[in-house]
Order: C-alpha cells, then structure tokens, then sequence
C-alpha cells in the first residue's frame, strides 16, 4: 500500500479563498499531500481587502493541535497567520508536546492590501518560541525587515538579514523577493547557515498576488512532508506560484487570487523549473 503523506497548516481562514488555510489545502492537494487543518483565525475578506479578523478562543485552537496529535502526526506542516502571542506560544507548546518536524514558519504580518494580521507584541513571540523550532522560515521583505530590525533596500542588505534570521533558530531562510523592483528578474534569497542561494524568475506586473506567500510556504511543506529535500522543495515551490501567478484566474476587483491549478498544467506539458545558482 502505497505511504499517504500529510501535511498540516495551522493559520487563519481567507473566506475569499486566496490564501491561508483555504490556499494551503488546494496546493497539498495539487501536489499529493493529504492536507489536514488547524483554523487560529476566521477573517471576513475577499479581494478588496480584510473586513474582519476574528481569532479563535485558544481552548478550540489546543482541541483541534490535539486531535492531530493524537492520531495525524503529519510530516510536515506549516504555519500561517497566527495573529497573537498567546496563539503562538500555545502553537510552539504543542509542536514541543507531540515532537513534530519539518515546521515551515511563514510569518504573516501584513495582509495584501496592509491590514495588520499579526499584534506587534506577538512579533517577539515568533522569534523567542517558535523560529528555534523551524526547519524553513518565509519571509517576504518587509517581514524580513521587521525580524531582523533592519532595512532592507538591496541584495546585501537581504543576506545580512537572512544572517540575523538564521542566528533566530530557523535551520533555512528564504527572503523572498517579490517586493524589490529593480529589475525584470525576480530573486528569492536561501541561506542555510553558510551558502547563499538564489533562486531567479521573470517578474510578472499584475494585482492578481494573493495569498503568493501562503501558498509558497504550503507548497514547500508539500514537498518536505514527501521526503524532499529543502533546497528541492523551495524549487517546486517556487514552480508553482511562478504559475499560478502567471496563469490568471483574474477575479475579484481587488488583489485577485493567483492560479492553484497552474503547476499541475505546466507539469502535464513538461516545463521546467526556475534557475537555481549558487554563491
């Protein structure tokens, strides 16, 4: 009997169906992980923008980290929106409690349209309780700048906060590139404590991005709960929202949602991935 691999995501749900949990269980499904769910949060948005953040009571958000833990184990998972300190303590605590690994940390702060998703008193939670338990941590550029206390204007300034994010803990940083606009390439930055790795794409102009990092994070979770390797997993992650991005649904009058059937199209016609250099 062939193995089925699970993949959890323990975030906030998007009602739009772009991003968080509703983004993670579509990329699981389109890249063969049996996804599974833990719901920190149920927002009121669609692609105008977020009408309502309601966090979850934190006794429903223990009873569905231990209904997992007591029969799902999953081999990899993810987490997204985790919106307050006592949520992601009581996260790092289970994780902790029930020994899972392979823990993809996106750390969603800002909604795309700039509605706060994360307290900033929760802010040094992450980093104290939960980056020390990461095997790949996500961020986006102004996520980076928050964690690593910097600016970040240029490719120097990522590897150095790639740097200050690795001594957090987190055995792999990914510094995604996708709000630099110097140029036609987009780069994501991976640093794994003493490499510095670039992963190149062409820069796709559209409003239609929603949700690109939760379902960057949850493809690479895919992958990782399959026995992938990190830097393998970041290049099929990187595949994937390359196409979903690409491949426009175009609805909604806002910040549309990006194409989670994509990759799979792409795959059948047998692309090929980003370039992947090394310095």
């Amino acid at each position: 009997m062939t193995k089925t691999f699970k993949a959890l995501t323990i975030a906030g749900s998007d009602s739009g169906g772009g991003a968080g949990i509703q983004a993670d269980l579509k990329t699981f499904q389109e890249l063969g992980a049996y996804g599974m769910s833990v719901i920190t949060a149920v927002t009121a948005q669609n692609t105008l923008g977020v009408h309502g953040v309601y966090p979850m009571e934190a006794a429903a958000i223990q009873g569905q980290l231990d209904a997992i833990g007591e029969d799902l184990e999953p081999d990899a998972l993810k987490t997204g929106m985790l919106f307050s300190s006592e949520i992601i303590e009581l996260v790092a605590a289970k994780i902790k409690q029930y020994q899972w690994r392979n823990l993809i940390i996106d750390p969603v702060m800002v909604a795309k349209g700039g509605s706060p998703l994360l307290q900033q008193e929760a802010i040094q939670s992450l980093v104290k309780h939960l980056l020390p338990l990461a095997l790949v941590t996500t961020p986006n550029i102004p996520e980076a700048e928050l964690l690593a206390r910097m600016p970040i204007r240029n490719l120097q300034d990522r590897e150095e906060a790639a740097k200050r994010l690795y001594q957090m803990g987190s055995r792999y940083i990914v510094i995604k590139g996708g709000h630099t606009k110097e140029n036609e390439q987009l780069v994501d930055l991976i640093y794994d404590g003493q490499t510095f790795e670039y992963l190149e794409s062409k820069r796709i102009i559209t409003p239609h991005t929603h949700g690109t990092g939760c379902t960057f994070s949850a493809a690479a979770t895919a992958e990782i709960a399959q026995g992938k390797s990190v830097r393998a997993a970041i290049q099929t992650a990187k595949a994937f929202i390359q196409a979903a991005i690409e491949d426009q649904l175009g609805i909604g009058g806002g910040h549309g949602p990006t194409n989670h059937f994509a990759y799979q199209h792409r795959v059948r016609e047998g692309l090929l991935h980003p370039n992947f250099r090394t310095s």
